[in-house]
């Protein structure tokens, strides 16, 4: 039986919309309000991030009870965080970079995954195993849109998500490159809107996110 390709499924969720948020999710009574903001912004796949202790729980309460929600997994480092994610609702995950162990696990996964790549020999690694998609962090630091723009023509097999660094007013030079099918970030999530749970104002920021466009 040949294995089940690492991205399968993955391209669909990519271009519900041009930016995937970043969430980092501290209390648990916060995650379905606040991805139902991010939904009804018109932001439906996001990215929930393992830095807290509540991150799997919360996948798995925003996977049961927000609809029009694709939630995944971000910050996988290994194997075993990538079945429990799996196991907890997420449809696809992410990670900041990529190791061989992660690699052959996201082989066998029914969640299909992102991995981070910061240059051009990643990427290279990644095309040898047949990845279209890959996540470019951190994509500030590691040189940006004209870094990427580099990178279209010897490598044009792979599409990038840059997250790292990216704003609302930077994500439009990213969206504008051949080789970029949305961007991550987090400005429509400031820890002072979450704090006041003022998910109106989520909602509205999200909006504004799901307007920019590729040309």
């Amino acid at each position: 039986m040949s294995e089940r390709h690492p991205q399968q499924g993955l391209e669909s969720i990519l271009g519900l919309a041009p930016v995937i948020p970043v969430v980092v999710i501290e209390h648990l009574a916060d995650a379905v309000p606040l991805a139902r903001a991010l939904v009804d912004g018109g932001l439906p796949a996001i990215e929930v991030t393992l830095r807290t202790e509540v991150a799997l729980d919360a996948i798995r309460v925003i996977a049961a009870e927000v609809e029009g929600a694709a939630v995944g997994v971000g910050t996988v480092l290994n194997p075993r965080q990538l079945d429990a994610a799996r196991k907890a609702g997420a449809r696809f995950a992410v990670s900041p970079g990529a190791t061989e162990a992660l690699l052959d696990a996201a082989a066998a996964s029914e969640a299909p995954l992102l991995p981070g790549v910061a240059n051009a020999s990643e990427a290279m690694q990644l095309i040898e195993r047949c990845y279209r998609f890959a996540k470019f962090f951190p994509a500030e630091p590691a040189g940006g849109a004209a870094y990427l723009k580099a990178l279209s023509s010897p490598l044009p097999q792979l599409r990038f998500c840059p997250t790292g660094g990216v704003t609302l007013e930077s994500a439009p030079k990213y969206l504008a490159l051949p080789n970029v099918v949305c961007v991550g970030g987090s400005w429509m999530l400031k820890a002072e809107t979450i704090a006041a749970k003022d998910w109106a104002a989520i909602a509205a920021a999200s909006g504004r996110a799901a307007q920019l466009r590729t040309t």
